[in-house]
């Protein structure tokens, strides 16, 4: 009874901690039984998606961890002096850095860094702001992620599977990143109608970073950029820097999330075997046909993006539609883009009081988001 009672604590606190993992290899393990283990299932690893997403979270965890982007944001805010040059500069930092650091390490890095920040203000600013700023900054580092394909898993995995250059795909997004940028100014502007001169203090960094690292990670987060555009090998990449952080800064090593990368093997597994059940390869492709932009907004919902990313690209060659619509779908629930819950995690630890005002003005904002880009989409 004892041993049973353990046994489910752990479940339960793993399905706690990693969800979306414990989901994924439920499904996965679910559908071996209907497609039996063989020696197909190696052929369903995307290899190379998996090669590069590892070296991509292993090269921002190392430049993360040498304080790199809280030094741009501290260089950032000493040219502050109001709340609306406050707003831009915490706003832009996530809209802006999404697109090559991704959404998550964008969240991870500048939600807690805006919450030391505006702890330097007086109780009102800092009431007034907090909410607002934190919901913006998670929705710009969603939007902002989405015109490269190093912005998040799902465009990184696409992008890769559609064959499409670097330039087709940032063409393709750019119409909504514009939209979406103009819409976050907008609230800025808003939020910030009634703004007042502030004093900014930050404390400078407790170490000095590693310089030679921060070249080296500089030099392999190029080698990813060589991956990406399809110059340099995928497996010399990915040997470059295991071998390189391990010698060099091997704790970042401990710092990547391999949760994730264990994530898209179960989904991979999952996906392939319902393409061999005939059944339902059917069913779903006669949905998708037509409305992957739709199919892949709702989809998203109640999947979050990258699980509907992968699911999705199993039945439908229409590429640039789901990359339209899991992107645009990473807005609406707090799980359509599971960066999202990164924030809502810092609001529910830091101001736990606000997690329920935070959590409706996060929805409301995010379908009014969404409803705007998707009109856009109609339209173009």
């Amino acid at each position: 009874m004892i041993g049973k009672m353990i046994l489910f604590m752990m479940i339960k606190h793993i399905f706690q901690k990693e969800p979306v993992l414990s989901i994924a290899t439920c499904l996965a393990i679910i559908s071996a039984f209907f497609v039996p283990p063989d020696a197909e299932y190696l052929g369903y690893i995307d290899f190379r998606t998996l090669a590069i997403l590892f070296s991509l979270m292993t090269v921002m965890a190392g430049l993360r961890g040498q304080g790199v982007f809280d030094r741009l944001g501290h260089a950032l805010l000493s040219h502050t002096r109001t709340t609306l040059q406050l707003t831009v500069v915490l706003v832009g930092l996530c809209f802006f850095s999404s697109m090559l650091i991704t959404n998550d390490v964008s969240l991870l890095t500048f939600v807690p860094f805006t919450f030391v920040v505006l702890n330097s203000l007086n109780a009102s600013v800092r009431s007034k702001l907090l909410l607002p700023i934190v919901c913006m900054q998670t929705i710009a580092a969603n939007l902002g992620s989405m015109l490269t394909p190093l912005g998040n898993p799902q465009n990184l995995y696409l992008y890769g599977k559609s064959g499409m250059d670097m330039s087709s795909f940032v063409l393709l997004m750019l119409p909504y990143s514009i939209i979406s940028l103009v819409l976050i100014a907008i609230w800025a502007v808003w939020l910030c109608r009634e703004g007042s001169d502030i004093v900014v203090t930050h404390s400078a960094a407790n170490s000095e970073p590693d310089k030679k690292l921060i070249a080296l990670y500089g030099i392999l987060f190029v080698a990813c950029l060589l991956v990406v555009l399809r110059v340099l090998p995928y497996g010399v990449a990915f040997v470059a820097i295991l071998v390189c952080t391990f010698f060099a800064d091997r704790p970042t090593l401990g710092r990547v999330d391999y949760s994730l990368i264990l994530t898209f093997v179960a989904l991979f597994i999952f996906i392939g075997n319902l393409g061999r059940i005939e059944a339902f390869s059917g069913w779903l492709q006669n949905i998708l046909a037509g409305h992957e932009v739709l199919v892949s907004v709702l989809a998203s919902q109640v999947t979050s993006n990258v699980p509907a990313a992968i699911l999705l690209s199993g039945f439908t060659d229409n590429f640039r539609a789901l990359i339209i619509g899991t992107n645009l779908g990473g807005l609406g629930t707090l799980i359509a883009s599971m960066a999202s819950l990164i924030s809502y995690r810092q609001i529910a630890n830091e101001v736990p009081a606000e997690k329920g005002h935070y959590f409706a003005m996060f929805t409301i904002s995010n379908v009014v988001f969404l409803a705007i880009l998707m009109g856009a989409w109609a339209l173009i």
